[in-house]
């Protein structure tokens, strides 16, 4: 692949952009912490898709970016302030993890530090830094009926972030079911991972070369539409 000098992969916020194109009318949707919660700025007011906070809220909007204009008490799963949409509730966490275990979330977005071939998931922690805890996110990639990983495709070091096997301790087994990154988006099957598109500019031997176990090319492989 060449230099990142030369040829650069999708920003973040085009990452959300593609990510919140999956995400259709009724859906009850969860962002997780970080890239995720950039989701909700892109959601096209036209669709009326729910968005589920686990800090208990059902019905918020985007991110408000000026947080002088936010209120302190409203916030996201991210820290960020937000507001209530018409129709939004408000209630404790024992409800709201409840949502999730009873599988009422259509999707959740969650961010990661590793992918395997088979769908594991590690986004809690890195070996060696004993910080924080799981939190929700053990609960979000087993409870949800379908799981999209939003992430840069390596490390700032340029290593593969997707792995034949994850060697940070893992969040959840095989809840994987889509990877969107800076260069692709990827399906997770029964088969191995599915190429399905490629960043502008890039081709599926670039998307390999940074990716550690095979892919499977798509026989529709296109380029992202954003």
């Amino acid at each position: 692949m060449e230099s990142d000098a030369v040829k650069q992969g999708l920003t973040r916020d085009l990452i959300a952009l593609r990510i919140a194109k999956e995400l259709q009318d009724g859906m009850y949707v969860n962002l997780g912490f970080g890239l995720p919660t950039m989701v909700s700025m892109f959601l096209s007011p036209d669709k009326d898709v729910i968005l589920h906070a686990e800090n208990g809220v059902l019905g918020y909007s985007g991110v408000i970016l000026d947080e002088s204009k936010g209120d302190i008490d409203l916030i996201n799963a991210s820290g960020q302030p937000t507001s209530l949409l018409d129709g939004a509730s408000i209630f404790d966490l024992n409800t709201s993890f409840m949502m999730i275990r009873g599988s009422h979330i259509d999707v959740t977005v969650l961010g990661a530090y590793q992918v395997s071939e088979k769908g594991d998931l590690a986004n809690w922690q890195i070996s060696g830094y004993h910080i924080g805890g799981i939190g929700g996110a053990i609960e979000l990639a087993m409870g949800a009926k379908r799981v999209i990983v939003a992430m840069e495709h390596v490390t700032k070091n340029g290593e593969p972030r997707i792995v034949k096997r994850c060697r940070y301790p893992l969040t959840a087994r095989a809840c994987v079911n889509t990877i969107v990154t800076d260069l692709a988006y990827i399906e997770v099957t029964e088969e191995g991972l599915l190429l399905r598109e490629v960043a502008p500019g890039f081709t599926a031997e670039d998307v390999q070369s940074a990716t550690e176990p095979r892919l499977i090319v798509s026989e529709n492989l296109i380029e992202m539409q954003l």
